[in-house]
């Protein structure tokens, strides 16, 4: 059996993106522990599947690179809402689709350069402090300077749900940071009964984050949009930023303008298309 595939980024949170509209896809973590590998197969940071909805445009299913599936990730739903532009799922005249995940309906507003998409700004929901809902165990009402240890230092980690966990924490340097050392024992800390993704942000100034992440199940990322979004949320929440402003968080791949407010979280960036292909299975 041949598929197809189309392999997207957004800002190097690279994925290969499977039609399964057209086509049958069977065992998607499968394919996403074979075909992530980076020596051995296409090389991506999971794989996405591009599904149909019957409450909206489209549906997605994301799987991290260790087969694991995730319920929402920002920089692949950017390039979904590209693919069913650019690809003709929805009408050409469409500017604003909508995109069912495993955290709830998302609605997309697609800004397009030569009758292709070039920019996505994405309704990503509002911030969840609340530590059943992210989840994290904690004595408190919100999980905000939750002290964590790893390898005998002390972290203060704010925690907040964009519909998967984040872990977010503030520091004065993000490059001398040995991401490979310590991600894993925030990403399987026992506070974090499902995990965690977690964010290493360093303020800028009250426009500007520099984020370094580690994700759940993917390792370092060149950037994820959740994470982006929970760093800004969280630097609001500690009095870094300010709600209702555009903050530019710079990420190893590039930027993601985020705007955080009482009812929701706004993220801009672009979507990539890199190569399309053929897999045998």
């Amino acid at each position: 059996m041949v598929l197809n595939f189309t392999k997207m980024h957004g800002i190097g949170n690279d994925y290969i993106y499977f039609d399964a509209i057209s086509q049958n896809i069977e065992n998607p973590s499968q394919l996403a522990i074979k075909y992530s590998d980076r020596h051995f197969g296409i090389g991506s940071d999971g794989v996405i599947l591009i599904c149909k909805s019957d409450v909206a445009d489209a549906k997605m299913r994301m799987f991290n690179a260790d087969g694991s599936e995730g319920n929402m990730c920002g920089n692949g739903i950017r390039c979904v809402g590209k693919y069913i532009y650019d690809h003709g799922i929805v009408d050409k005249g469409k500017r604003t689709v909508t995109v069912e995940t495993k955290s709830g309906i998302k609605t997309l507003e697609l800004f397009v350069k030569n009758d292709k998409v070039d920019m996505v700004k994405v309704d990503m929901g509002k911030a969840d402090f609340e530590p059943k809902n992210i989840p994290v165990i904690v004595d408190t009402d919100t999980a905000v300077d939750v002290p964590i240890t790893v390898l005998s230092k002390e972290y203060k980690g704010t925690c907040v749900s964009m519909g998967n966990p984040h872990c977010v924490i503030f520091v004065d340097d993000t490059k001398s940071l040995e991401l490979e050392k310590i991600g894993p024992y925030f990403e399987h800390n026992a506070i974090f009964p499902e995990g965690v993704n977690t964010e290493f942000i360093k303020v800028i100034d009250e426009h500007t984050l520099e984020m370094r992440v580690w994700e759940r199940g993917s390792g370092e990322t060149f950037a994820c949009g959740t994470g982006a979004c929970a760093s800004v949320s969280a630097a609001c929440k500690k009095g870094y930023c300010k709600k209702g402003e555009d903050i530019t968080v710079k990420l190893l791949g590039g930027d993601l303008v985020i705007n955080v407010t009482d009812e929701t979280v706004y993220m801009t960036g672009t979507a990539t298309e890199v190569f399309k292909g053929e897999i045998e299975i």
